[in-house]
């Protein structure tokens, strides 16, 4: 393979014979994303910490039905040298499971937990070109596109949602020297096991039909299952039931299930608990169905939306019952099939991100890329080339093969400008002009046309920055096409259900927490909001002993918040007075002086900043991302203490 590579760079076409037409298209894309076959380029660093938590929460549902499916499978396959790997939309890996010997090695080329195998990050990869394709493969040896990832064989096979987008993959790797004849087909076999169990669950409470085109085959991996509400609305499916039923993502919410089959709704409903029988597609096929109802249906929104929400999506899942929350999401769901800005405001660490990606994976643009960039954590000198990317040779101490850029990596899908009223005013003047133009000029190079929905957040008042001059007006009235507003945790009525879906990341065994402490945290003016109460109950869960404390309570804080949560002036009213009284933030407390904040919560402020500098060992730029502020923000802090001191 090593003469194929040779051919793609001096020519820009594969060898012909040397890979299957499928292999081939995924080689060109890899060398279109000035990804080099040769050589060590760096590669990201897998995330963990507080982005890996959020990964993980976004897909819950999916880990929780994959887990025992892949300890299933590492049964059949162990001491092959192999191991099972889940992995999200964004090919990000989740969870994996193996021998350990191969576990090491895989670790050599990052192929663990936190790592992105999206195919133009890592080049033709069983994961990342199988999610590209949404359909199963298999990758071996030096069919890789990266010369290091030769010693892999690799099969992997994509997971989907109950309405047919890409939620993620399922892989088995292993030495390319070991035999792995079937693993094309155990993973397969794992993702619509997966799928089927998360639809029968997810869906709990709807109608259920089941069908294939021999009666032998109900109940079996390979049967159809659509969901069906009450009045035969169709809800969700299968791959199976959306391949024979000929499904398209526009039918979900929308088609009468009953003409589809060509029966009556009433009929159909009749037959349930009976027999199999059979029906006739409008294309003269026959298939066998069998109907299964709940036993005691109770009305639930996650089955039955209500008629103004006519989708049960990502932002659905992400509901814990904030009234605010609730409202934003509404609005912007009607917003999501157009072409049409969106910009998310809210004070720092409440959630702007997730937010944001669930917005993504509610439209039409879900299963494709959603790449977010975080505009305060990026060097001024490097903003230019991390987001439009440069040619071959643009710059000295550029990589060779050039780079693609974070706007040319969101095509098709969503790009995500986080913290934009830090952008500077000259990377300002190029977004505009793509944003213009639709088309983005690499350095070196020359324009390319690039297609994406766009996604900024702020925490700061843009049209302030605008009145100062620190913004561009017309970047401004681009960003915001429509514009909404984030509650602050201390605003929030659904305290106790976040908490609740936090603690159930870190603790599967149903942790509570202790009554007087909840009651504490819930009037706690949290100035780092979501963040922050999320690292709060993630050191709390490391602390506490599952075998002699059911609870976490006190002990289990670190002193400094304990102090915090005992001070008056660290406690907020209750939700709707929220308003009336509000306790500052982080980000808040950069406030001109006449709305200097009392001098005890700006001490909270510091003390945040002091922990999260202490906790990243003096880096700024990991405390500023710990907190979800900006480097400026910190800098100010600092500089506001020296003086005070």
């Amino acid at each position: 393979m090593q003469l194929a590579r040779r051919h793609l760079l001096d020519h820009g076409a594969c060898l012909p014979s040397a890979l299957n037409d499928r292999l081939a298209r995924s080689w060109q894309r890899s060398l279109h994303a000035g990804l080099p076959p040769f050589g060590g380029r760096e590669l990201a660093e897998p995330v963990g910490g507080l982005s890996l938590s959020q990964s993980l929460e976004q897909n819950a549902q999916m880990l929780s039905f994959a887990r025992p499916v892949m300890d299933f499978m590492y049964g059949q396959i162990r001491g092959g040298d192999c191991m099972v790997v889940l992995a999200d939309v964004d090919s990000m890996l989740l969870h994996t499971v193996g021998d350990h010997g191969f576990l090491t090695k895989a670790q050599r080329v990052e192929l663990r937990t936190g790592a992105s195998w999206r195919e133009s990050v890592r080049g033709t990869n069983a994961i990342g070109t199988a999610i590209e394709d949404a359909s199963a493969l298999q990758v071996r040896a030096g069919e890789h596109y990266l010369e290091r990832n030769g010693f892999l064989h690799c099969s992997a096979a994509p997971i989907f949602t109950a309405q047919g987008a890409v939620a993620g993959a399922i892989d088995i790797s292993g030495d390319e020297r070991a035999s792995h004849m079937h693993a094309l087909g155990l993973a397969s076999s794992a993702a619509r096991l997966i799928e089927n169990n998360w639809l029968k669950a997810r869906y709990r409470d709807a109608v259920r039909v089941h069908l294939h085109s021999a009666a032998e085959g109900l109940d079996t991996p390979a049967e159809g299952i659509v969901v069906l509400s009450e009045s035969g609305t169709l809800l969700g499916a299968n791959q199976e039931a959306i391949r024979a039923l000929r499904l398209a993502p526009h039918d979900f919410f929308a088609l009468q299930l009953e003409t589809r089959l060509q029966e009556r709704l009433a009929h159909l409903l009749a037959r349930t608990g009976r027999e199999p029988h059979t029906v006739r597609l409008p294309d003269g096929r026959r298939m066998f169905l069998r109907v299964e109802r709940p036993t005691q249906r109770t009305p639930s929104r996650a089955v039955v939306p209500e008629a103004h929400e006519p989708r049960l999506d990502a932002l659905a899942a992400s509901d814990t019952g904030d009234t605010q929350w609730r409202r934003a999401a509404q609005q912007v769901r009607r917003i999501l099939d157009k072409p049409i800005a969106l910009l998310i405001q809210g004070e720092s660490g409440v959630g702007k991100e997730v937010f944001a990606r669930a917005c993504h994976d509610s439209g039409p643009r879900r299963g494709r890329p959603f790449v977010a960039v975080n505009c305060a954590a990026i060097p001024e000198s490097l903003i230019e080339a991390e987001l439009f990317g440069y040619a071959p040779g643009a710059y000295t101490g550029a990589q060779k093969g050039g780079s693609l850029g974070r706007i040319r990596e969101a095509e098709g899908g969503t790009l995500f400008l986080d913290e934009i009223g830090d952008m500077p005013l000259l990377l300002q003047t190029r977004l505009l002009r793509v944003l213009q133009e639709k088309k983005v000029t690499p350095l070196g190079g020359t324009p390319v046309p690039v297609d994406f929905a766009l996604v900024s957040a702020t925490h700061c008042v843009l049209a302030d920055a605008v009145a100062e001059g620190r913004f561009r007006s017309d970047l401004y009235y681009r960003l915001n096409g429509f514009s909404v507003k984030l509650p602050a945790l201390r605003e929030r009525e659904d305290f106790d259900a976040l908490a609740t879906r936090m603690l159930a990341q870190w603790d599967d065994g149903g942790v509570r927490i202790a009554p007087d402490l909840l009651a504490a945290l819930r009037g706690y003016a949290w100035p780092g909001n979501l963040r922050q109460l999320a690292s709060v109950l993630q050191t709390a869960c490391a602390l506490r002993d599952p075998a002699h404390e059911p609870a976490i309570d006190w002990p289990h804080l670190a002193s400094d918040l304990r102090d915090a949560l005992a001070s008056p002036a660290a406690r907020v009213q209750p939700a709707g007075k929220a308003a009336e009284t509000r306790a500052i933030s982080v980000g808040q407390a950069n406030a001109a002086p006449e709305a200097a904040p009392p001098a005890a919560l700006r001490k909270i402020a510091h003390q945040a900043i002091a922990q999260a500098l202490a906790d990243g060992g003096g880096n700024v730029s990991e405390a500023a991302r710990r907190l979800g502020i900006s480097r400026q923000t910190i800098y100010r802090h600092l500089k506001k203490a020296d003086a005070e001191a």
